[in-house]
């Protein structure tokens, strides 16, 4: 079989609504999210990041290092088949287009003990290939944690939640874990082994740097969301810009719906795409993860049946020679177990 995943939507989905400045009940995205994380298209209001392990109306913000925040005028409740807001600018500005991607695990999630650290709570979707994790640090170069996915993740995403001032660290397999990124700074990769303690994850744990502020400091209470790859669903890989308008495939094996990328040597954006704001191609419109900016235009890809092709040669995202990484989920596999193939936009 090609494919475990033949709905997409079923695990990742990806819901647009008009704010209302009160309160609101967004429905339509055809289960209960476990990670939800909304921006504010049409104004410059932060990213705000839930989820169902820290609680709904916890939020942390991809453009700001602060720590973790309790409020309960942004989402407020994660429904059967959404969401709730509160009248928050950030997440229902009064006429203000919104956008919200959304994740399902497995539920607030149990306690886990793989690791050398005993994580609080583990929601882990073996099917999706997706789990949250959340940990306190210890100060142990080398302490472990588990993640519950049962194989190795390919990319793990890392908040301080009570440390203000601690980056969001990036784990990609493509840089190797000597190496790490930051999703809140528009920075390249760095070299350290603090970060991941020089060891790729297991099947059953991430390592962390003892002294990492961002990863492992004692006392401090951290979230994780770790990826693996499921074929026809979900890719964590990647490729090399040429620098040419006609620019690099890049193969994925279905439809994408969500696409991160990030160039690895210098400093240029971390820049998110979709297929709900672009509904054909050029898709010309995306975010940036670490600025509060709303929706921007101008750096084009094309969303393919198979994976997708840059169409720019701006250097955020195809300079000629010039190292990216990505993060991508499927809007329909290449071949679902029907044997029916997708098809172009």
């Amino acid at each position: 079989m090609y494919t475990t995943i033949n709905k997409s939507t079923d695990y990742f989905n990806i819901k647009l609504y008009v704010g209302n400045q009160s309160t609101q009940t967004i429905t339509g995205v055809g289960f209960q999210p476990d990670w939800t994380w909304i921006k504010n298209r049409a104004a410059s209001e932060h990213h705000v990041l839930t989820d169902a392990v820290r609680g709904a109306n916890k939020q942390l913000n991809t453009n700001r290092t602060n720590a973790e925040l309790t409020l309960t005028t942004q989402l407020t409740a994660f429904t059967s088949d959404g969401f709730s807001v509160g009248g928050g600018s950030e997440v229902n500005g009064n006429g203000n287009n919104m956008l919200s991607w959304n994740w399902k695990a497995n539920g607030q999630g149990s306690s886990n003990t793989d690791g050398t650290i005993n994580s609080t709570y583990t929601s882990a979707s073996t099917t999706s290939g997706f789990s949250i994790v959340t940990y306190t640090g210890t100060n142990t170069l080398g302490a472990t944690v588990g993640h519950g996915l049962g194989v190795a993740p390919k990319m793990i995403i890392v908040k301080s939640r009570t440390g203000g001032g601690e980056n969001w660290n990036i784990y990609h397999e493509s840089l190797g874990a000597t190496k790490y990124m930051n999703l809140n700074t528009s920075t390249s990769a760095y070299t350290d082994i603090n970060a991941w303690n020089n060891t790729a994850p297991t099947a059953s744990v991430f390592s962390i740097g003892g002294n990492s502020g961002d990863t492992g400091r004692s006392g401090q209470n951290y979230v994780a969301y770790c990826f693996a790859e499921k074929q026809g669903f979900s890719k964590f890989g990647s490729y090399t810009g040429n620098g040419n308008a006609d620019g690099t495939f890049v193969y994925t094996g279905f439809k994408p719906a969500w696409i991160l990328t990030l160039r690895t040597d210098g400093n240029y954006k971390r820049l998110i795409s979709d297929n709900k704001r672009n509904l054909s191609n050029a898709v010309n419109i995306y975010v940036s993860a670490e600025y509060a900016d709303g929706d921007a235009t101008g750096i084009d890809l094309d969303f393919l049946s198979n994976g997708f092709k840059l169409r720019t040669t701006d250097a955020q995202r195809n300079a000629n020679g010039s190292p990216y990484i990505y993060m991508a989920f499927a809007e329909a596999p290449l071949v679902g177990s029907n044997n029916v193939p997708a098809t172009a936009r």
